[in-house]
């Protein structure tokens, strides 16, 4: 139906009817029905440009991708979950770089834009730096979500900084309230749900540059600025401010530890959790009404703006044609952005998208948080190696998180990535 709505409508930056028909490909990993949307919209790019564009989506996408570049066999656009294995392409020289001009369109049209162009700009097999991934589809890390009636009922106002949310932690424990609920339990993958707590305290004590050193490891992981925005987690799972204890922060599963906000009475007040957490909610919670969320705030001392942290799909050239390149140039269209985000599940940095065009009002909330960031930086584990960032980041959190001194745990994972040079 949504196919419909679009087809007839001139895109700005297609020219209709292509001087040559292509077949172009596109691979991602995206499966149903997530496949069938990034069809529609691609189904409209076909009809404007005269391509024939197909998507073909994969569980195993990282994988299939690097044998396919490798065989010379690659998809004409492929779609990355993230930046580092693109990153690696583009230095083995299975990128190519998108047309000048983009860099300065996203600047201009993005939230935040420099952000998304340095998380796209890669270093080449020639070791020249260059632009080589437009992102399309962001998720969203920097909230906190709450009940509105327990808030109301107790008198807690939304706080605007962190200083704010501190002092409403005190506040809530002088009550003889518990502030939080907190889980990091994920099965093999425990843990994690901390790594993100201190990626978004080290983006609000710290400058970007200093975040994105500390991911690439140009800053030691056992720097004391680091050490810091570990201490700083730390600072929230003290006895008396998390549900359980301390000592129950590790061992509660991430997917449990929200329900506390829905118990009765109340089992804690708060959670911080990515946009993804109501699927664990319990059935029947109304997001806007029986729950909802705010902005994690920045430092008002600190000066650093308002950074989000997130994670997000990078669109790159994996087998370059004229026809790859024009649909990297759809991607500007805000057609292409609002199509997804009347289905929902679709956030995007584009400030030239129609808000009224979002699926629901929660959409269109964590929209607004998004486009109001001065600073949105890729998940810090993501992009580190899989030994660091999915392995002893995570069980360096649950170490520090049942009473290892931070520093001593932050060594120790810096010893894991030496290990790794």
């Amino acid at each position: 139906m949504k196919q419909s709505l679009y087809a007839g409508v001139a895109l700005s930056v297609i020219t209709a009817g292509a001087a040559q028909a292509e077949k172009i490909t596109v691979a991602g990993p995206w499966l149903n029905p997530e496949d069938q949307i990034i069809q529609e919209i691609l189904d409209v790019f076909a009809e404007q440009s005269g391509h024939d564009v197909t998507y073909v989506g994969s569980d195993s996408f990282e994988q299939q991708i690097i044998v396919d570049a490798e065989a010379g066999s690659a998809p004409n656009v492929s779609v990355f979950p993230q930046p580092g294995l693109a990153s690696d392409m583009a230095r083995r020289g299975f990128l190519a770089p998108l047309k000048d001009g983009t860099a300065e369109w996203i600047k201009d049209n993005y939230a935040a834009g420099q952000s998304w162009v340095d998380l796209a700009t890669f270093e080449g097999a020639d070791g020249n730096e260059d632009l080589y991934g437009m992102f399309f589809r962001v998720d969203l890390k920097s909230l906190v979500w709450y009940s509105p009636e327990n808030f109301e009922d107790a008198g807690y106002e939304i706080p605007e900084t962190m200083e704010d949310l501190k002092a409403l932690t005190e506040q809530m424990v002088a009550d003889g309230e518990t502030p939080w609920c907190i889980g990091l339990g994920s099965g093999a993958a425990t843990g994690w749900p901390a790594t993100d707590w201190v990626e978004d305290l080290m983006l609000r004590t710290q400058s970007p540059e200093d975040y994105d050193a500390w991911v690439s490891n140009d800053m030691p992981f056992d720097d004391p600025k680091v050490v810091g925005a570990i201490e700083e987690f730390g600072w929230f799972i003290e006895d008396g401010k998390v549900a359980g204890g301390q000592g129950a922060v590790a061992s509660t599963d991430f997917r449990d530890s929200p329900k506390g906000l829905f118990a009765s009475p109340p089992q804690c007040y708060m959670h911080r959790q990515a946009s993804f957490i109501p699927a664990f909610f319990p059935e029947g919670t109304e997001v806007g009404l029986d729950a909802d969320f705010f902005y994690f705030p920045s430092y008002a001392e600190k000066d650093l703006g308002n950074p989000v942290l997130g994670a997000g799909t990078l669109f790159a050239i994996t087998n370059e044609s004229d026809g790859a390149h024009e649909l990297i140039e759809f991607l500007r269209d805000p057609i292409a952005h609002e199509m997804w985000m009347e289905k929902g599940g679709f956030l995007t940095p584009h400030t030239g998208v129609d808000a009224d065009k979002f699926a629901d009002d929660t959409g269109r909330a964590m929209n607004e948080i998004l486009l109001g960031a001065t600073t949105f930086r890729f998940d810090g584990s993501d992009l580190m190696p899989g030994g660091i960032g999915a392995g002893t980041f995570w069980t360096g959190m649950v170490d520090y998180a049942g009473g290892k001194d931070a520093s001593e745990v932050a060594s120790e994972i810096q010893s894991s990535w030496d290990a790794l040079k």
